[in-house]
C-alpha cells in the first residue's frame, strides 16, 4: 500500500501474490563453464534425460519485480566487474511485479504501490534509468488527514503545528511529550509490538489516533502483532541509542554533524521538503526503463522449476520457458520472489530455511480506484475551492472499512480529466481478510459508502469505477520475531554450504518501494563481495 500520510518518508509495496505451480525436479549437476564478459554463454546439453539449452552466467536474479530489476541495475552501475554476465528471470510475461499502472479515458491510476520517498538511493536509480525528466513530486506542504469522530482532521506537518492541531487532546499531547523525553515506563527487556512500544513511550492517544491508522496505511497490519524493531526500526533505535525518543534524536543529530559529509551526486534532483514521488506516466516507467536498459538479459515467461548445487560450487537452475526447458548454470543466485514462493523452491536444498520462510504472513488487500465529479466533494473538505492534500487514513475504531484514501488527482498532475477527481482506496489487511469473499462491485460499494461519511456528499452521483485489484497475498508482515525468522533462513542456507545464494525483496529490505531500491543496492554489494571471494578462490 501507499498511504504515505503521517510520514511521507515511508511507503509500502504491494508484493506479487501469484504463486506459480512449482515442480521441484532435481537434475544432475553439470560442469560449470567460464562465462564470457558482456553476456551469458549459451550451449546445448542433455538435461534431465532430454534435450535442452544450457546458459552459463555469473549471476541469476530470480524475479523481475522492482527488487530484482534494481539489483541488476545496481550491479551494472555500482559493481560492473562483479557480474558482467547476468540474467533476470520473470515467470510473468511482463516486468514490474506488483507495479501496475493503467491509463484510460484521461485517467492514470496505480493498482499496486502509489508513490515513493525520493531518497538519494531512489533518485540515483531514477537518474541511472534515464527518468530524471519524467520525475514528478508531490507538494510537500499538502496536508494529510486522519478520520476521528466523524471529521477529517489534519496531521501536524511541523513542530509549530503541535500545539494547535485538534486530532489529540491537551492531555494526550502532554503525555506524548513527557514520554518522548523519557518520563515513561522502562522497556520490558523483550521484543515489543508496535502497540506496546507506542503506548509505553507516547501514550494511548498517539497510538489510537496516529500510529494505528499509520500501520494500516503502510502494512495493512495489526499493530498488536507488528514488531516495532522490524517494522519501524529507525524510531526503535532512537530509544535504544539515546535512552528516549528525544534523547536518541539529539544523539543522531550530533552523530550526523560529526560524521564526515559524503559528497552528494550532483546529477540528483533536490526535492523540497518531505514529499513523495512518481513519474509522468506512473510508476510503471521505472521497471520498464530498467528492463529496456538490460535488454536481452531480462527473460520473461521463464518459470523456475528447480535449483541444485553444482559440484564446482555454482548453481544449476532449471526453467520452463516458451522455447522449452532451459538450464542456467550460475556462480551466484539472488531470490527476489515472495517468501512463500522462495520457500517452495528452496525446500530441496534446506528444509530449515524453507520452513522459516513459510512462516511469513501476507494478508489480502484490494486497491479500488474510483472517480467523482469535483462538485461531489463536501464543501468543508475543500481548500481554496479545491481538494488538496495527500489523502486520509481511517483508524479501525471509527466505523469505516476502508483503510485509507489517496487523493491521486491532487497528489500528481494529469491523473484525471478536467472536472473529475481520482481517489485510490485501500481495503482489507490483517484485520479484514473477508474482502476475498467480496465481488468487485461489493468492494466499490464499501468504499463509496465509507467516503460518503466524511469526504463525498451523501446525495452525490455514483462513482465511476476505474479499477479494482485484489491482492490475495499482499504485504509481508514484519511481525514480532521477523528478524529471527530471516536470520534462521539465511544461516540455514549458509550452514548447508549454499554460499552465493542470496535472499532479497520486500520481506528482507522493507515494504516501502524506496526501501526495496535501497535494499537492492545493499544486495548488490553482497553479491559483489561474494564474487570477489569467488574470483580469488578460482585463481
Amino acid at each position: 500500500m501507499e498511504l504515505s500520510l503521517l510520514r511521507p518518508t515511508t511507503q509500502s509495496l504491494l508484493p506479487s501474490f501469484s504463486k506459480p505451480n512449482l515442480r521441484l525436479n532435481v537434475y544432475k549437476p553439470l560442469k560449470l563453464r567460464c562465462s564470457v564478459a558482456g553476456g551469458p554463454t549459451v550451449g546445448s546439453s542433455k538435461i534431465g534425460g532430454g534435450g535442452g539449452t544450457t546458459i552459463t552466467t555469473d549471476c541469476v536474479i530470480v524475479g523481475g519485480g522492482i527488487s530484482g530489476l534494481c539489483i541488476a541495475q545496481a550491479l551494472a552501475t555500482k559493481h560492473p566487474k562483479a557480474a558482467p554476465s547476468l540474467i533476470v528471470t520473470e515467470a510473468k510475461d511482463r516486468v514490474g511485479g506488483n507495479i501496475i499502472t493503467r491509463e484510460e479515458n484521461g485517467f492514470l491510476w496505480e493498482e499496486g504501490p502509489n508513490s515513493f520517498q525520493p531518497s538519494d538511493p531512489m533518485l540515483t536509480m531514477v537518474v541511472d534509468s534515464g527518468l530524471k525528466d519524467d520525475l514528478v513530486l508531490g507538494d510537500p506542504t499538502a496536508p494529510r488527514f486522519v478520520l476521528w469522530n466523524g471529521k477529517l482532521r489534519p496531521v501536524p506537518s511541523k513542530l509549530t503545528d503541535l500545539p494547535f492541531f485538534d486530532l489529540m487532546s491537551i492531555g494526550g499531547k502532554i503525555r506524548a511529550g513527557f514520554g518522548a523525553l523519557g518520563i515513561r515506563p522502562s522497556p520490558p527487556g523483550r521484543e515489543e509490538s508496535v502497540e506496546e512500544f507506542v503506548r509505553r513511550n507516547l501514550g494511548d492517544e498517539v497510538f489510537e489516533r496516529l500510529i494505528e491508522p499509520f500501520c494500516s496505511g503502510v502494512y495493512a497490519g495489526d499493530p498488536s502483532k507488528l514488531s516495532m524493531k522490524a517494522a519501524f526500526g529507525k524510531v526503535w533505535k532512537l530509544e535504544q541509542n539515546g535512552g528516549s525518543i528525544i534523547g536518541g534524536t539529539f544523539k543522531a543529530i550530533q552523530e550526523r554533524k560529526n560524521a564526515p559529509k559524503a559528497e552528494r551526486d550532483p546529477r540528483l534532483p533536490k526535492p523540497k521538503g518531505q514529499t513523495v514521488g512518481s513519474f509522468r506516466k506512473g510508476l510503471r516507467m521505472l521497471p520498464e526503463a530498467i528492463s529496456a536498459r538490460l535488454g536481452s538479459k531480462v527473460k520473461l515467461s521463464w518459470k523456475l522449476s528447480g535449483i541444485t548445487k553444482l559440484d564446482s560450487g555454482g548453481y544449476n537452475l532449471t526453467y520452463e520457458t516458451p522455447d522449452g526447458v532451459v538450464s542456467v548454470q550460475s556462480k551466484s543466485v539472488v531470490m527476489t520472489v515472495p517468501s512463500h514462493v522462495a520457500s517452495g523452491l528452496l525446500r530441496p536444498l534446506s528444509e530449515s530455511a524453507a520452513n522459516a520462510l513459510s512462516k511469513l504472513y501476507y494478508p489480502p488487500v484490494a486497491a479500488v480506484s474510483v472517480s467523482y465529479p469535483k462538485e461531489a466533494i463536501r464543501t468543508e473538505c475543500l481548500i481554496d475551492g479545491e481538494l488538496k492534500g495527500f489523502g486520509q487514513l481511517h483508524p479501525r475504531t471509527q466505523g469505516v472499512e476502508t483503510l485509507g484514501t489517496i487523493y491521486s488527482s491532487s497528489l500528481f498532475p494529469n491523473r484525471a480529466p478536467p472536472g473529475r477527481i481520482l481517489l485510490l482506496n485501500y481495503i482489507g489487511g490483517s484485520t479484514n481478510t473477508g474482502i476475498l469473499s467480496k465481488s468487485e462491485g461489493e468492494l466499490v460499494e464499501a468504499v463509496d459508502r465509507d467516503l460518503r461519511k466524511m469526504l463525498i456528499k451523501p446525495n452525490s452521483t455514483d462513482p465511476l469505477k476505474l479499477g479494482v485489484r485484489v491482492w490475495p497475498q499482499a504485504i509481508p508482515q514484519f511481525l514480532v520475531g521477523h528478524f529471527d525468522i530471516l536470520d534462521t533462513a539465511k544461516s540455514s542456507l549458509t550452514a548447508s554450504g549454499y554460499e552465493g545464494l542470496f535472499l532479497g525483496g520486500n520481506y528482507v529490505a522493507g515494504v516501502a518501494l524506496g526501501r526495496c531500491v535501497e535494499g537492492a543496492y545493499e544486495t548488490a554489494t553482497e553479491v559483489n563481495n561474494f564474487m570477489s571471494r569467488y574470483a580469488y578462490k578460482s585463481m
